[in-house]
């Protein structure tokens, strides 16, 4: 298991490092204990959070209201909870959920 991630009950919470206004979505390599994600969106009124948001709920197979920016709200350093995924990308490791 990765620094970066952690189940929480069938909760998985990532720590993650956001690069902005990307060319295009995608997970990138892991940073010691971060996880660095590209998107295209801009870090302006809450775009990049939005779109990090909608992003990440169509990775793991959940709606958006299912995942949650925790802390980092303003920063690029971000953990964000996704309650119940249905479906892991496979740059995560471990078990499915249920």
């Amino acid at each position: 298991m990765h620094a970066w991630y952690r189940w929480e009950g069938t909760d998985l919470l990532l720590s993650l490092k956001l690069q902005p206004r990307a060319s295009r979505d995608a997970f990138a390599e892991a940073q010691a204990d971060r996880l660095r994600v590209r998107i295209t969106a801009p870090p302006v009124d809450g775009q990049a959070n939005a779109h990090l948001t909608a992003w990440l709920a169509k990775q793991f197979g959940v709606a958006k209201s299912h995942v949650t920016i925790e802390a980092g709200e303003t920063s690029p350093l971000k953990r964000v909870r996704i309650a119940s995924p249905v479906r892991l990308p496979a740059i995560i490791e471990g078990p499915q959920a249920v």
